[in-house]
Protein backbone atom coordinates (compact mmCIF):
# COMPACT_ATOMS: atom_id res chain seq x y z
CA UNK A 1 0.00 0.00 0.00
CA UNK A 2 2.71 2.23 1.56
CA UNK A 3 4.65 1.79 -1.98
CA UNK A 4 1.67 1.95 -4.44
CA UNK A 5 1.09 5.55 -2.94
CA UNK A 6 5.06 6.63 -3.06
CA UNK A 7 4.36 5.69 -6.63
CA UNK A 8 1.80 7.62 -7.12
CA UNK A 9 3.77 10.48 -5.74
CA UNK A 10 7.08 9.90 -7.89
CA UNK A 11 4.84 10.30 -11.41
CA UNK A 12 3.43 13.70 -12.43
CA UNK A 13 1.09 15.22 -9.63
CA UNK A 14 -1.95 15.03 -12.52
CA UNK A 15 -2.49 11.33 -11.79
CA UNK A 16 -2.80 11.78 -7.93
CA UNK A 17 -6.13 10.62 -7.00
CA UNK A 18 -8.25 11.32 -4.02
CA UNK A 19 -7.56 7.71 -2.42
CA UNK A 20 -4.10 8.71 -2.57
CA UNK A 21 -4.10 12.09 -0.94
CA UNK A 22 -6.44 11.03 2.08
CA UNK A 23 -3.88 8.06 2.75
CA UNK A 24 -1.05 10.48 3.38
CA UNK A 25 -3.16 13.25 5.11
CA UNK A 26 -3.88 10.36 7.33
CA UNK A 27 -0.30 9.10 7.77
CA UNK A 28 0.65 12.64 8.32
CA UNK A 29 -1.63 13.69 10.74
CA UNK A 30 -1.25 10.08 12.76
CA UNK A 31 2.48 10.19 12.72
CA UNK A 32 2.61 13.98 13.96
CA UNK A 33 -0.01 13.43 16.77
CA UNK A 34 -0.67 9.63 17.96
CA UNK A 35 2.16 10.01 20.57
CA UNK A 36 0.14 13.04 22.10
CA UNK A 37 -2.72 10.23 22.45
CA UNK A 38 -1.33 8.93 25.75
CA UNK A 39 -0.98 12.81 27.49
CA UNK A 40 -2.98 13.74 30.32
CA UNK A 41 -3.44 17.16 28.79
CA UNK A 42 -1.94 18.95 25.98
CA UNK A 43 -3.79 22.41 26.41
CA UNK A 44 -6.19 23.34 29.54
CA UNK A 45 -8.82 24.67 27.33
CA UNK A 46 -9.41 21.22 25.67
CA UNK A 47 -9.66 19.49 29.87
CA UNK A 48 -11.95 22.47 30.23
CA UNK A 49 -14.20 21.88 27.23
CA UNK A 50 -13.78 17.47 28.14
CA UNK A 51 -15.35 18.96 31.84
CA UNK A 52 -18.11 20.96 30.23
CA UNK A 53 -19.11 18.11 28.33
CA UNK A 54 -18.87 15.33 30.61
CA UNK A 55 -21.19 17.66 32.67
CA UNK A 56 -23.72 17.58 29.64
CA UNK A 57 -23.42 13.78 29.25
CA UNK A 58 -24.43 13.44 33.18
CA UNK A 59 -27.91 15.50 32.09
CA UNK A 60 -26.58 18.82 32.99
CA UNK A 61 -27.02 21.95 29.59
CA UNK A 62 -23.39 24.01 29.38
CA UNK A 63 -23.54 26.70 31.10
CA UNK A 64 -25.73 25.26 33.94
CA UNK A 65 -23.19 23.41 35.94
CA UNK A 66 -20.14 23.78 34.66
CA UNK A 67 -19.06 26.96 32.58
CA UNK A 68 -16.35 28.33 30.02
CA UNK A 69 -16.65 31.10 27.41
CA UNK A 70 -17.49 28.65 24.00
CA UNK A 71 -20.64 27.93 22.05
CA UNK A 72 -22.36 24.64 22.81
CA UNK A 73 -21.70 22.81 19.64
CA UNK A 74 -17.79 22.56 21.01
CA UNK A 75 -19.01 21.16 24.19
CA UNK A 76 -20.84 18.69 22.05
CA UNK A 77 -18.42 17.28 19.84
CA UNK A 78 -16.32 16.04 23.31
CA UNK A 79 -19.84 15.13 24.69
CA UNK A 80 -20.62 13.20 21.92
CA UNK A 81 -17.44 10.92 21.86
CA UNK A 82 -17.64 10.25 25.49
CA UNK A 83 -21.73 9.30 25.45
CA UNK A 84 -20.81 6.57 22.61
CA UNK A 85 -16.79 5.53 23.48
CA UNK A 86 -16.62 6.74 27.42
CA UNK A 87 -14.15 8.29 29.18
CA UNK A 88 -11.52 8.23 26.71
CA UNK A 89 -8.10 10.26 26.16
CA UNK A 90 -7.29 8.60 23.07
CA UNK A 91 -10.51 8.41 21.39
CA UNK A 92 -10.89 12.13 21.96
CA UNK A 93 -7.00 12.52 20.47
CA UNK A 94 -8.13 10.23 17.31
CA UNK A 95 -11.12 11.98 16.55
CA UNK A 96 -9.00 15.18 16.73
CA UNK A 97 -6.92 13.87 14.34
CA UNK A 98 -9.88 13.26 11.99
CA UNK A 99 -10.65 16.89 12.10
CA UNK A 100 -7.42 18.03 10.85
CA UNK A 101 -7.88 15.41 8.21
CA UNK A 102 -10.94 16.60 7.04
CA UNK A 103 -9.81 20.31 7.23
CA UNK A 104 -7.14 19.69 5.02
CA UNK A 105 -8.74 17.34 2.89
CA UNK A 106 -10.87 20.79 2.13
CA UNK A 107 -7.70 22.34 1.64
CA UNK A 108 -6.52 20.22 -1.04
CA UNK A 109 -9.92 20.39 -2.86
CA UNK A 110 -10.09 23.98 -3.12
CA UNK A 111 -6.91 24.28 -4.13
CA UNK A 112 -7.53 21.91 -7.37
CA UNK A 113 -10.20 24.16 -7.99
CA UNK A 114 -7.99 27.15 -8.24
CA UNK A 115 -4.34 26.11 -8.61
CA UNK A 116 -2.63 22.61 -9.63
CA UNK A 117 -3.14 19.11 -8.01
CA UNK A 118 0.34 19.61 -6.79
CA UNK A 119 -0.57 23.10 -4.86
CA UNK A 120 -3.19 21.24 -3.82
CA UNK A 121 -1.50 18.15 -2.29
CA UNK A 122 1.23 20.59 -0.76
CA UNK A 123 -1.31 22.95 0.85
CA UNK A 124 -3.69 20.28 2.29
CA UNK A 125 0.38 18.83 3.94
CA UNK A 126 1.41 22.10 5.25
CA UNK A 127 -2.22 22.29 6.43
CA UNK A 128 -2.05 18.79 8.58
CA UNK A 129 1.64 19.80 9.82
CA UNK A 130 0.64 23.61 10.37
CA UNK A 131 -2.77 22.65 12.44
CA UNK A 132 -0.54 19.63 14.51
CA UNK A 133 2.88 21.25 15.21
CA UNK A 134 3.87 23.65 17.76
CA UNK A 135 3.09 24.03 21.34
CA UNK A 136 -1.18 22.98 22.39
CA UNK A 137 -2.08 22.25 18.62
CA UNK A 138 -1.88 18.28 19.69
CA UNK A 139 -4.75 18.71 21.53
CA UNK A 140 -8.40 18.85 20.30
CA UNK A 141 -9.24 22.54 20.42
CA UNK A 142 -12.04 24.23 19.69
CA UNK A 143 -9.92 25.50 16.03
CA UNK A 144 -9.71 22.40 15.13
CA UNK A 145 -13.57 21.65 15.21
CA UNK A 146 -14.38 25.05 13.52
CA UNK A 147 -12.21 24.33 10.10
CA UNK A 148 -13.52 20.82 9.65
CA UNK A 149 -16.92 22.26 9.21
CA UNK A 150 -15.65 25.38 7.68
CA UNK A 151 -13.47 24.34 5.02
CA UNK A 152 -16.17 21.53 3.67
CA UNK A 153 -18.81 24.72 3.46
CA UNK A 154 -16.20 27.20 1.75
CA UNK A 155 -15.74 24.33 -0.75
CA UNK A 156 -19.69 24.18 -1.27
CA UNK A 157 -19.85 27.82 -2.34
CA UNK A 158 -16.53 27.76 -4.19
CA UNK A 159 -17.74 25.21 -6.29
CA UNK A 160 -21.51 24.77 -6.82
CA UNK A 161 -22.89 28.11 -5.49
CA UNK A 162 -26.76 26.68 -6.41
CA UNK A 163 -29.14 27.44 -3.64
CA UNK A 164 -29.41 23.99 -1.98
CA UNK A 165 -25.37 23.86 -2.25
CA UNK A 166 -25.66 27.27 -0.61
CA UNK A 167 -27.81 25.87 2.03
CA UNK A 168 -26.23 22.93 2.91
CA UNK A 169 -22.52 25.10 2.97
CA UNK A 170 -24.84 27.47 5.65
CA UNK A 171 -25.61 24.37 8.03
CA UNK A 172 -22.05 23.70 8.03
CA UNK A 173 -21.33 27.49 8.39
CA UNK A 174 -23.81 27.37 11.31
CA UNK A 175 -21.85 24.45 13.13
CA UNK A 176 -18.77 26.43 12.71
CA UNK A 177 -19.54 29.62 14.24
CA UNK A 178 -21.97 27.88 17.13
CA UNK A 179 -18.17 26.22 17.87
CA UNK A 180 -16.06 29.35 17.44
CA UNK A 181 -18.18 32.42 17.78
CA UNK A 182 -15.06 34.46 15.88
CA UNK A 183 -15.78 32.52 12.77
CA UNK A 184 -18.87 35.21 12.38
CA UNK A 185 -17.14 37.40 10.80
CA UNK A 186 -15.68 35.39 7.86
CA UNK A 187 -18.97 33.78 7.30
CA UNK A 188 -20.10 36.90 7.20
CA UNK A 189 -17.99 38.08 4.36
CA UNK A 190 -18.49 35.02 2.53
CA UNK A 191 -22.22 35.90 2.55
CA UNK A 192 -21.97 39.64 0.90
CA UNK A 193 -19.46 38.19 -1.16
CA UNK A 194 -22.10 35.36 -2.58
CA UNK A 195 -24.34 38.34 -3.11
CA UNK A 196 -22.03 40.92 -5.02
CA UNK A 197 -20.93 38.24 -6.98
CA UNK A 198 -24.41 37.04 -8.21
CA UNK A 199 -25.17 41.00 -8.43
CA UNK A 200 -22.31 42.11 -10.71
CA UNK A 201 -23.46 39.24 -13.06
CA UNK A 202 -26.87 40.27 -13.13
CA UNK A 203 -27.63 37.04 -11.39
CA UNK A 204 -29.97 39.29 -9.24
CA UNK A 205 -32.93 36.81 -8.50
CA UNK A 206 -30.18 33.86 -7.95
CA UNK A 207 -28.00 36.45 -5.52
CA UNK A 208 -31.14 36.82 -3.29
CA UNK A 209 -32.16 33.31 -3.41
CA UNK A 210 -28.42 31.86 -2.44
CA UNK A 211 -28.08 34.42 0.13
CA UNK A 212 -31.36 33.87 1.66
CA UNK A 213 -30.34 30.13 1.88
CA UNK A 214 -27.06 30.45 2.91
CA UNK A 215 -28.56 32.54 6.02
CA UNK A 216 -31.12 30.00 6.50
CA UNK A 217 -29.25 27.36 7.19
CA UNK A 218 -27.15 29.63 9.45
CA UNK A 219 -29.95 30.55 11.41
CA UNK A 220 -31.22 27.28 11.70
CA UNK A 221 -27.94 25.71 13.52
CA UNK A 222 -28.21 28.79 16.08
CA UNK A 223 -31.62 28.33 16.67
CA UNK A 224 -31.28 24.73 17.52
CA UNK A 225 -28.64 25.51 20.14
CA UNK A 226 -30.86 27.68 21.98
CA UNK A 227 -33.99 25.47 21.53
CA UNK A 228 -32.60 23.38 24.48
CA UNK A 229 -32.18 26.38 27.01
CA UNK A 230 -36.00 27.89 25.79
CA UNK A 231 -37.21 24.41 26.53
CA UNK A 232 -36.18 24.98 29.89
CA UNK A 233 -36.34 28.40 30.62
CA UNK A 234 -32.59 29.73 29.56
CA UNK A 235 -32.49 31.40 26.63
CA UNK A 236 -31.08 34.35 28.59
CA UNK A 237 -28.27 31.88 30.27
CA UNK A 238 -27.40 31.29 26.24
CA UNK A 239 -27.01 34.14 25.42
CA UNK A 240 -24.71 36.21 28.08
CA UNK A 241 -22.82 32.70 27.98
CA UNK A 242 -22.74 32.58 24.23
CA UNK A 243 -22.85 36.22 22.77
CA UNK A 244 -22.37 38.74 26.15
CA UNK A 245 -19.29 36.78 27.83
CA UNK A 246 -16.71 36.46 24.66
CA UNK A 247 -17.46 40.39 23.45
CA UNK A 248 -16.32 41.05 27.67
CA UNK A 249 -13.65 38.74 27.53
CA UNK A 250 -12.08 40.15 24.38
CA UNK A 251 -12.44 43.61 25.53
CA UNK A 252 -10.95 42.94 28.89
CA UNK A 253 -8.00 41.24 27.80
CA UNK A 254 -6.99 42.86 24.31
CA UNK A 255 -3.24 42.77 23.31
CA UNK A 256 -1.61 45.73 22.27
CA UNK A 257 -1.89 46.81 18.41
CA UNK A 258 1.66 46.50 18.42
CA UNK A 259 2.08 43.16 19.74
CA UNK A 260 -0.44 42.16 16.84
CA UNK A 261 2.00 44.53 14.25
CA UNK A 262 4.46 41.22 12.89
CA UNK A 263 1.48 39.02 12.28
CA UNK A 264 -0.28 42.14 10.18
CA UNK A 265 2.55 43.65 8.14
CA UNK A 266 3.74 39.91 7.59
CA UNK A 267 0.21 38.90 5.88
CA UNK A 268 -0.29 42.20 4.29
CA UNK A 269 3.24 41.90 3.36
CA UNK A 270 2.48 38.79 1.64
CA UNK A 271 -0.42 39.86 -0.29
CA UNK A 272 0.69 43.26 -1.41
CA UNK A 273 3.93 41.46 -2.92
CA UNK A 274 1.98 38.67 -4.77
CA UNK A 275 -0.29 41.47 -6.15
CA UNK A 276 2.71 43.93 -7.49
CA UNK A 277 4.50 40.33 -8.68
CA UNK A 278 0.75 39.21 -10.43
CA UNK A 279 1.44 35.66 -8.77
CA UNK A 280 -2.01 35.59 -8.05
CA UNK A 281 -4.54 36.44 -9.83
CA UNK A 282 -7.12 38.02 -7.95
CA UNK A 283 -9.62 39.16 -10.27
CA UNK A 284 -10.83 35.46 -10.18
CA UNK A 285 -13.71 35.14 -8.51
CA UNK A 286 -12.36 31.72 -6.48
CA UNK A 287 -9.67 33.65 -5.10
CA UNK A 288 -11.49 36.54 -4.32
CA UNK A 289 -13.74 33.98 -1.97
CA UNK A 290 -10.71 33.25 -0.36
CA UNK A 291 -9.27 36.41 0.07
CA UNK A 292 -12.58 37.56 1.57
CA UNK A 293 -12.74 34.52 4.31
CA UNK A 294 -8.91 35.41 4.77
CA UNK A 295 -9.78 39.07 5.52
CA UNK A 296 -12.67 37.81 7.64
CA UNK A 297 -10.51 35.34 9.87
CA UNK A 298 -7.77 38.00 10.31
CA UNK A 299 -10.29 41.07 10.95
CA UNK A 300 -11.75 38.99 14.10
CA UNK A 301 -8.12 38.79 15.27
CA UNK A 302 -7.85 42.27 15.42
CA UNK A 303 -11.11 42.63 16.47
CA UNK A 304 -10.59 40.10 19.41
CA UNK A 305 -7.49 42.34 20.21
CA UNK A 306 -5.25 38.95 20.40
CA UNK A 307 -3.18 36.60 18.69
CA UNK A 308 -2.37 33.15 20.04
CA UNK A 309 -0.75 29.99 18.28
CA UNK A 310 -4.18 28.35 18.13
CA UNK A 311 -6.02 30.94 16.63
CA UNK A 312 -4.05 30.65 13.76
CA UNK A 313 -5.64 27.35 13.01
CA UNK A 314 -8.48 28.62 11.49
CA UNK A 315 -6.01 30.93 9.01
CA UNK A 316 -3.52 28.08 7.93
CA UNK A 317 -5.91 25.87 5.55
CA UNK A 318 -7.43 29.04 4.01
CA UNK A 319 -4.30 30.84 3.31
CA UNK A 320 -2.05 28.00 2.19
CA UNK A 321 -3.00 27.13 -1.21
CA UNK A 322 -2.85 30.88 -1.77
CA UNK A 323 0.82 30.63 -0.20
CA UNK A 324 1.40 27.56 -2.22
CA UNK A 325 0.95 29.06 -5.54
CA UNK A 326 3.14 32.01 -5.13
CA UNK A 327 5.76 29.90 -4.38
CA UNK A 328 4.79 27.86 -7.25
CA UNK A 329 5.71 30.92 -9.87
CA UNK A 330 8.88 31.04 -8.05
CA UNK A 331 9.45 27.63 -8.69
CA UNK A 332 10.70 26.76 -5.50
CA UNK A 333 8.04 23.70 -5.56
CA UNK A 334 9.81 22.19 -8.35
CA UNK A 335 11.05 18.33 -7.62
CA UNK A 336 9.85 19.82 -4.00
CA UNK A 337 9.46 16.04 -2.23
CA UNK A 338 12.74 14.61 -3.19
CA UNK A 339 15.01 17.19 -2.95
CA UNK A 340 17.81 16.32 -0.08
CA UNK A 341 17.84 19.46 1.85
CA UNK A 342 13.59 19.29 1.94
CA UNK A 343 13.61 15.79 3.29
CA UNK A 344 16.15 16.74 5.90
CA UNK A 345 13.49 19.29 6.78
CA UNK A 346 10.59 16.92 6.77
CA UNK A 347 12.68 14.92 8.95
CA UNK A 348 13.14 17.97 11.30
CA UNK A 349 9.25 19.14 11.39
CA UNK A 350 8.37 16.03 13.83
CA UNK A 351 10.32 16.89 16.38
CA UNK A 352 7.96 17.50 19.16
CA UNK A 353 6.06 13.96 18.24
CA UNK A 354 9.82 11.92 18.43
CA UNK A 355 10.71 13.77 21.83
CA UNK A 356 6.88 12.97 22.98
CA UNK A 357 7.11 9.18 21.80
CA UNK A 358 10.45 8.86 23.75
CA UNK A 359 8.23 10.29 26.95
CA UNK A 360 5.47 7.94 25.97
CA UNK A 361 7.99 4.99 26.02
CA UNK A 362 9.83 5.64 29.17
CA UNK A 363 6.52 5.92 31.17
CA UNK A 364 5.56 2.65 30.23
CA UNK A 365 8.95 1.03 31.49
CA UNK A 366 8.58 3.29 34.66
CA UNK A 367 4.91 3.53 35.98
CA UNK A 368 3.61 0.68 33.22
CA UNK A 369 1.27 2.35 31.44
CA UNK A 370 1.64 4.51 27.65
CA UNK A 371 -0.48 7.35 29.20
CA UNK A 372 1.28 9.86 31.33
CA UNK A 373 1.08 13.07 32.64
CA UNK A 374 0.07 14.90 36.26
CA UNK A 375 -3.45 14.72 35.18
CA UNK A 376 -3.21 11.01 35.23
CA UNK A 377 -0.75 10.56 37.78
CA UNK A 378 -1.92 12.69 41.20
CA UNK A 379 -5.59 11.29 40.52
CA UNK A 380 -4.01 7.87 41.36
CA UNK A 381 -1.65 9.65 44.20
CA UNK A 382 -5.32 11.08 45.47
CA UNK A 383 -7.15 7.37 45.29
CA UNK A 384 -3.87 5.23 46.20
CA UNK A 385 -3.75 7.35 49.19
CA UNK A 386 -7.08 8.19 50.43
CA UNK A 387 -7.23 11.33 49.99
CA UNK A 388 -10.48 13.84 50.55
CA UNK A 389 -11.92 14.44 46.74
CA UNK A 390 -15.26 16.27 47.75
CA UNK A 391 -14.42 20.15 47.04
CA UNK A 392 -10.67 19.06 45.75
CA UNK A 393 -9.72 22.27 44.12
CA UNK A 394 -7.52 21.97 40.78
CA UNK A 395 -5.32 25.43 40.33
CA UNK A 396 -3.00 23.28 37.74
CA UNK A 397 -3.71 19.81 35.61
CA UNK A 398 -7.84 20.13 35.83
CA UNK A 399 -8.44 17.43 33.77
CA UNK A 400 -7.64 15.77 37.28
CA UNK A 401 -11.34 15.98 38.12
CA UNK A 402 -12.70 13.92 34.60
CA UNK A 403 -10.44 10.98 36.11
CA UNK A 404 -11.57 10.87 39.44
CA UNK A 405 -15.40 12.04 38.52
CA UNK A 406 -15.25 15.33 40.48
CA UNK A 407 -16.43 18.07 39.63
CA UNK A 408 -14.99 21.86 40.42
CA UNK A 409 -16.04 23.43 43.47
CA UNK A 410 -17.44 26.47 41.48
CA UNK A 411 -18.07 27.41 37.68
CA UNK A 412 -15.83 29.72 37.72
CA UNK A 413 -13.25 27.26 38.77
CA UNK A 414 -14.12 24.74 35.90
CA UNK A 415 -10.61 26.51 33.90
CA UNK A 416 -8.21 27.59 36.38
CA UNK A 417 -7.81 31.18 35.18
CA UNK A 418 -11.67 32.00 35.00
CA UNK A 419 -11.58 32.03 38.48
CA UNK A 420 -9.94 35.42 37.88
CA UNK A 421 -11.90 36.67 34.76
CA UNK A 422 -14.39 38.77 36.64
CA UNK A 423 -15.78 40.18 33.74
CA UNK A 424 -17.40 37.27 32.84
CA UNK A 425 -19.07 36.11 36.11
CA UNK A 426 -22.26 38.08 35.04
CA UNK A 427 -23.04 35.71 32.06
CA UNK A 428 -23.52 32.79 34.94
CA UNK A 429 -25.14 35.22 37.51
CA UNK A 430 -22.29 34.38 40.01
CA UNK A 431 -22.72 35.75 43.12
CA UNK A 432 -19.16 36.97 43.50
CA UNK A 433 -18.76 39.90 42.04
CA UNK A 434 -14.94 40.32 41.67
CA UNK A 435 -11.94 37.83 41.30
CA UNK A 436 -10.63 38.44 44.98
CA UNK A 437 -14.37 37.70 46.22
CA UNK A 438 -14.47 34.28 44.07
CA UNK A 439 -11.12 33.11 45.35
CA UNK A 440 -11.76 33.85 49.02
CA UNK A 441 -15.19 32.13 48.70
CA UNK A 442 -13.39 28.98 47.71
CA UNK A 443 -10.42 28.73 49.85
CA UNK A 444 -12.44 30.35 53.12
CA UNK A 445 -15.97 29.05 52.87
CA UNK A 446 -15.74 26.03 50.85
CA UNK A 447 -12.39 24.69 52.12
CA UNK A 448 -11.16 22.45 49.96
CA UNK A 449 -9.47 19.84 51.84
CA UNK A 450 -7.24 18.62 48.98
CA UNK A 451 -5.73 21.73 46.59
CA UNK A 452 -3.42 21.19 43.40
CA UNK A 453 -0.72 23.42 42.25
CA UNK A 454 2.12 23.68 39.86
CA UNK A 455 4.98 23.11 41.64
CA UNK A 456 7.37 26.25 41.41
CA UNK A 457 4.84 27.88 38.84
CA UNK A 458 2.48 30.85 39.42
CA UNK A 459 -1.18 29.76 40.24
CA UNK A 460 -2.80 32.33 37.83
CA UNK A 461 -1.27 34.75 35.33
CA UNK A 462 1.72 37.24 36.69
CA UNK A 463 -1.15 40.06 35.79
CA UNK A 464 -2.94 38.85 38.89
CA UNK A 465 -1.09 40.24 41.29
CA UNK A 466 -3.38 40.41 44.35
CA UNK A 467 -4.84 36.77 43.71
CA UNK A 468 -1.20 35.10 43.64
CA UNK A 469 -0.31 36.84 46.96
CA UNK A 470 -2.91 36.13 48.49
CA UNK A 471 -3.23 32.16 47.57
CA UNK A 472 0.14 32.14 48.50
CA UNK A 473 -0.45 33.28 51.63
CA UNK A 474 -3.45 31.05 52.02
CA UNK A 475 -1.78 28.00 51.22
CA UNK A 476 1.15 28.63 53.72
CA UNK A 477 -1.20 29.49 56.41
CA UNK A 478 -3.79 27.33 56.06
CA UNK A 479 -2.20 24.34 54.05
CA UNK A 480 0.68 21.43 54.21
CA UNK A 481 2.66 20.36 50.92
CA UNK A 482 1.77 16.98 51.32
CA UNK A 483 3.66 15.78 48.02
CA UNK A 484 5.14 16.16 45.22
CA UNK A 485 4.24 14.21 41.91
CA UNK A 486 6.15 14.67 39.40
CA UNK A 487 5.72 18.89 38.57
CA UNK A 488 2.57 18.65 40.63
CA UNK A 489 1.90 19.56 44.36
CA UNK A 490 -0.56 17.96 46.65
CA UNK A 491 -1.41 20.50 49.69
CA UNK A 492 -3.88 19.20 52.74
CA UNK A 493 -5.49 21.94 54.67
CA UNK A 494 -4.34 21.51 58.39
CA UNK A 495 -7.71 22.71 59.71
Amino acid sequence: MINKAIGHLRQDFGNLNITTVVFWLAIIALFLRFPFFFRDYIDRDESTFILVAQSWVDGNLPYTQLWDVKPPLTFLFFAGIIQIFGKSLFIIRFFGALLVIISSFFTYKIGVQIATKKVAFLSAIGSVVLQSSFGSLQGVMSEHITMAFFMPALYLVLKYRTVSTVFLAGILMGISVMVKLNMAYAILFVGIYLLYDRFRKNAYSQGLLGTMAYGSGIIIIILLTILPYYLNDLVMLWYKSVIKAPLEYTAARRYSILEMAPFLILISAFFIWTWKRKYIDFKDSSLQLLLVAIIGVVLSFIKGGRINGHYLIQLYPILLPLVFIALGRLQLLKKFIWKPVYFIIILLIPIESYVESVNVISNKFERGTFFNGEGISVPKYIQEHNLETENILFLGYHIGYWVLGENPPTKSATHPSNICKDEMFAAYDNPRKTAMEELRYIMESVRPKTIVTRKNRRVFDKEQLEENKYIDAYLVAHYKALATVEKAEIFQRLD
